[in-house]
């Protein structure tokens, strides 16, 4: 068999006839930055995630520096995040110069731990930075009480958590601000990069709106240094025609997700991730947990001679970043690094049949028993 991590070329050969007519509909319009479609889909996502303001941004981690750098956070403060993440989480922290914080992550989940984030903080903190890891929000009733108790700002980098809920509230609603990437692979994907912040807080969406466009508040008139942090014409109308089925897409992988867990349910050697109670997960990636030196590799390593692709997201901890390293030792956040031996994504997305998530189970079966 043949069978890819995220299965793209399904969904979009789907839409095509759709996807077709976006494309056709920005080319007749000559408007192809910001413009009418950026702002509708705009409108759409603030309406669905409960919101609002929502601000087309050029990247997720575009997203991410803009909210940091509105909120002031720069020289002198410090931001919190957690140890295990894509880079771009802490990169964004350096990109407005303000000092990173790492904390360690829950082994069950993953997720930026209140605890380590309790002891981090200092009166330096300006903003806690919770990752919603593959897709599965952290426990946001703890880590909201914990900003508003300490006085500061809680952004999610909800990048790989489009359309996911905690305690019936979505992801993204609960923070000060919180940023979405649309990035191919993540829960709604186009075709580039793309990003979104989104925040009831209606002064800190006017700044992010001015930083996206230059720090210009009127055509030529630049109040402060911004950058070219645009969301595209297409990129906008592309997804607008995969928003509607964002929540039956969550619903299939979702499915799919919960027979992995009963097919791999007591397998030695494979840990499955918890997720926090009261969380709907987005399910961007199935990830598991593969114990013993050398398994993970020689897993994904067998699993691709059956034709079954697997990623590893991510095996460097942040605090272990050449570009970080300077600041944190090894052996700082062991749960951090005990995940990134240990973690392996198996093929998932909404178009997967049942009878290849049973393959996927069988051959893991079959290479750990």
């Amino acid at each position: 068999m043949s069978l890819s991590l995220f299965g793209l070329d399904r969904q979009n050969t789907a839409l095509s006839g759709e996807l077709r007519e976006a494309f056709a509909s920005v080319l007749s319009s000559g408007a192809f930055v910001l413009g009418q479609h950026v702002a509708s889909f705009e409108r759409a996502v603030a309406k669905l995630v409960g919101v609002k303001h929502a601000v087309g941004l050029s990247s997720g981690t575009d997203a991410l520096i803009c909210a940091l750098h509105a909120l002031g956070c720069g020289p002198g403060s410090e931001v919190i995040a957690p140890a295990f993440s894509f880079f771009a989480t802490a990169e964004a922290v350096r990109r407005v110069g303000a000092t990173l914080r790492l904390a360690d992550v829950q082994p069950a989940t993953l997720g930026l731990d209140p605890a380590a984030v309790r002891r981090a903080l200092s009166p330096r903190t300006r903003a806690v930075l919770p990752v919603h890891l593959y897709g599965a929000p952290v426990a946001l009733d703890e880590l909201s009480e914990l900003a508003r108790e300490a006085g500061v700002a809680l952004v999610e980098d909800a990048a790989q958590a489009f359309g996911a809920r905690f305690a019936g509230r979505a992801v993204g609603s609960w923070g000060t601000a919180a940023c979405f990437s649309f990035f191919p692979t993540k829960p709604l994907g186009g075709f580039g990069d793309g990003g979104m912040l989104v925040t009831d807080d209606g002064a800190l969406a006017d700044r992010v709106r001015r930083l996206r466009v230059h720090g210009a508040s009127d055509k030529h008139h630049h109040v402060e240094l911004g950058g070219n942090y645009r969301l595209d014409a297409l990129q906008a109308a592309l997804l607008s025609v995969k928003l509607p089925r964002v929540e039956a897409w969550r619903q299939a992988r979702a499915e799919h997700v919960a027979h992995y867990r009963e097919g791999l349910a007591g397998l030695e050697g494979i840990r499955l991730l918890e997720v926090p109670e009261r969380a709907e997960s987005a399910h961007a990636l199935f990830t598991v947990r593969v114990s013993g030196a050398g398994r993970r590799d020689a897993l994904a390593q067998a699993l691709a001679a059956r034709g079954i692709a697997t990623g590893v997201y991510y095996p460097k901890p942040l605090h272990l970043q050449p570009a970080l390293g300077a600041d944190f030792a090894a052996g700082q956040f062991p749960e951090a690094e005990r995940a990134s031996e240990e973690v392996l994504s198996l093929p998932l997305f909404a178009d997967m049949t049942r009878a290849e998530v049973s393959a996927v189970i069988d051959a893991v079966r079959g290479e750990c028993a």
